[in-house]
Formats: structure tokens, sequence, C-alpha cells
């Protein structure tokens, strides 16, 4: 399958990516109580409140590992509607990002007892769970943090992996020109994973100031919708806050 764009403009061409860092990731992503009807924000109840309060206390403790550089707990405040014939729709509202020293180190880090806790007490209270382990196969810039924002991890099923890669590029040229976006960490994963890669980027804005940004442009629509269409591959963004 060859890459094709669509409505193609200078302006989106892909921005430079420097060198992607050798960290390696385990992204751990849970339904606990999303949303309920036709509105696109999460619930928020004693379960999952508990679970939250739970994942930062053993995030602090993988944090004490030697291969762990950062343990990152996450909330969905935006949840759209996941496309119906996604084979594993994301409707994850709880997330956790574990950034190690690198990739190699992963599977020690997935046997430490903090990070099995962390799986064995999610599980016992989502109703989907998804674990990926993960490299940063492009990089435009490091997502901070250490301060709150707005964040998305953006999870995408393709035809093609490669064109899907390609295509994100692309992409990635609108957001940086439309949205000001200047970070971004694309992890594909290493091993079995249901997504070709989730990407991770970071906005110093409130939720209305993200949608005027981007749905409020008429390039979205026929830009980045349109591409995602025409190369096959379906995006399933969630936006998120830090605990």
């Amino acid at each position: 399958m060859d890459l094709r764009i669509v409505n193609p403009r200078r302006e989106y061409a892909p921005p430079p990516f420097p060198e992607p860092p050798p960290t390696g990731y385990l992204h751990l992503a849970a339904a606990v109580e999303p949303t309920r009807g036709r509105t696109p924000f999460p619930r928020g109840g004693t379960r999952k409140a508990a679970l939250l309060g739970r994942l930062k206390l053993l995030a602090a403790e993988l944090e004490r590992l030697d291969t762990v550089r950062r343990a990152t707990v996450f909330r969905a405040v935006l949840l759209p509607p996941a496309p119906v014939a996604a084979v594993h729709p994301a409707r994850f509202d709880v997330v956790v990002l574990v950034e190690a020293e690198s990739v190699d180190v992963l599977d020690g880090v997935r046997k430490s007892q903090p990070y099995q806790r962390m799986v064995a007490e999610t599980t016992q209270v989502a109703d989907d769970v998804h674990e990926m382990a993960a490299h940063c196969l492009r990089y435009l810039g490091d997502v901070d943090k250490n301060r709150q924002g707005l964040f998305l991890f953006n999870h995408f099923v393709a035809e093609d992996a490669e064109v899907a890669t390609r295509l994100w590029e692309h992409l990635a040229g609108w957001y940086v020109t439309e949205t000001g976006l200047d970070n971004s960490t694309l992890l594909a994963p290493v091993g079995p994973a249901d997504y070709v890669f989730v990407n991770h980027a970071r906005w110093d804005t409130g939720l209305l100031g993200f949608a005027a940004r981007q749905f409020g442009k008429s390039s979205y629509r026929g830009y980045v919708l349109a591409n995602l269409r025409a190369n096959g591959t379906t995006a399933m963004p969630i936006l998120y806050r830090k605990v």
C-alpha cells in the first residue's frame, strides 16, 4: 500500500524529527469508569478514585528502581466515541506510563513487584485492560510531565503500519502548524499489541482552547480526517490530566 496525501499543503510538510531517545516504555491502559451514553466526559466514582490513589503510590515505588526514569498516572478528561468497527476500541480512562532506561530493561521492570501490583489492582476493577511495551519510533520533543497540561494518548490501527507511520509524520506537520505542538513521542509496540502505535503529546491549554485549535479549523476535516480515511488508518484519541 502506498501513502496517499489528500489536499497537500506545503506548510503541513513533516517537521524535522530528532533522534528518538533510547527509552523503553510500559503503557498500562484501563477502562474503569469511562463514559456513559453519548457524553464524551468520563465518569468519576469512588472505584476509580481509589485505584488512581493506589497507582500513584505504586508509581512512586517504581521510580525508586534504578532502571526507571519516571512513572506517571493519568486520568481521562475527554474520551470521544471509538469507531464501532475497531477491533479493540480505546475507552481507557486510566493510564500509567512507565519510562525505563532502555527497552532492554523492560522485562525486569515488568516483573518488579510494584508493576505487578499495578497490573493486578487495575485488572481487579477495570472492565478492559491493555498493556504495551514500546520504544519511541518518532520523536518531536520530550513530553514534559513535571507540570500539569493537557495530555494526549492517541491509539492508531492501520492496514499498513509503515504507511501509517509516514502518514503520522504528515499529520504531525498539521499539528505543529495549527496547534503549536512542539513535543511528541510515537510509541511503537515491542511484541504483541492491539495498536500499530500510540502517540503521546502535551499542550499547555485547557479543553476549550484545544477544541478551538483543532476542531474549529476546516483543515482538520479536509486534511487530518481525510488523510486518515485515504490511508486505511483509524485514530482513537483520548485527552488526559496528570494525577
